[in-house]
């Protein structure tokens, strides 16, 4: 039943289309820190728009009957790590300042549904190891830029807590990477065609 749905033509056009608007939505609610930006580090810096249009680039290909196996790597990594990631920096601001935004609850919602699109299309992908190494590179090579160089995503007063993020984001993307191995690389994994 679930393969049935997603595998829909039709269902997937729609994820498709509202990846690509949530992907430039994300892009545009980076812009005021892309405009402080250095521009050596901007491909890193937006870190959900950025999952979602690895996301939206590999549905785009499953529509046309072709496999880019390193972009659903990095599609299935980035939204598991950046989706877990907003999810609990918007409970942990909820929990810092006793409030949290409609806005904080739409990011909440959104991201979770990021994490789990990326779960429900990964046997779908064809992720060789090549592709899982060099996308575990690309999300360990944000934890530096992000938390040696400082170009973490700017969250009200959670800069307070910067080393204990970047030390749960470390072990964050850790876990992304496993998740992508057992969800998209490992010998026994589910695979749907």
């Amino acid at each position: 039943m679930l393969y049935f749905l997603l595998s829909n033509r039709a269902f997937m056009w729609v994820l498709f289309l509202s990846n690509l608007a949530g992907t430039i939505y994300g892009y545009i609610w980076y812009m005021p820190q892309l405009r402080q930006t250095p521009a050596v580090f901007l491909p890193f810096v937006p870190d959900s728009p950025t999952a979602s249009l690895f996301f939206t680039i590999a549905i785009f290909g499953l529509l046309i009957g072709r496999s880019w196996g390193l972009v659903q790597a990095l599609a299935v990594m980035t939204l598991f790590k950046y989706g877990i990631w907003a999810v609990a920096m918007n409970i942990f601001t909820l929990f810092v300042t006793g409030n949290l935004s409609w806005l904080g609850w739409m990011l909440v919602a959104s991201h979770f549904i990021m994490a789990v699109q990326g779960m429900l299309y990964a046997p779908f992908f064809q992720v060789k190891v090549i592709h899982l190494i060099v996308a575990a590179l690309w999300t360990l090579h944000n934890e530096i830029i992000d938390y040696v160089y400082m170009q973490y995503p700017v969250y009200s007063q959670l800069h307070l807590y910067i080393q204990e993020i970047g030390y749960f984001t470390f072990w964050l993307s850790i876990g992304s990477i496993f998740v992508t191995w057992y969800m998209c690389v490992r010998r026994n994994r589910t695979i749907w065609r």
